[in-house]
């Protein structure tokens, strides 16, 4: 499998589960999973975890902004 050059590239779940920035975060987790890897399953794994823990990390920061 190859690298995926553009979100457009990526699978129909992937491109209607996530917002664009998420999908080029997957894309380079993606990408970068399947060089090292070389296993297309577990470069999608990857990529989905790398997805999740980005958006707790964010709901996190997002948190502790609020001053309540």
């Amino acid at each position: 499998k190859m690298p995926y050059q553009t979100n457009q590239d990526l699978p129909e779940n992937v491109r209607t589960a996530l917002t664009q920035s998420a999908q080029h975060f997957y894309r380079v987790a993606f990408n970068s999973a399947l060089q090292w890897y070389g296993e297309t399953e577990k470069a999608h794994h990857i990529a989905w975890s790398a997805v999740r823990n980005q958006a707790v990390s964010l709901n996190s920061a997002i948190g502790e902004a609020v001053p309540f």
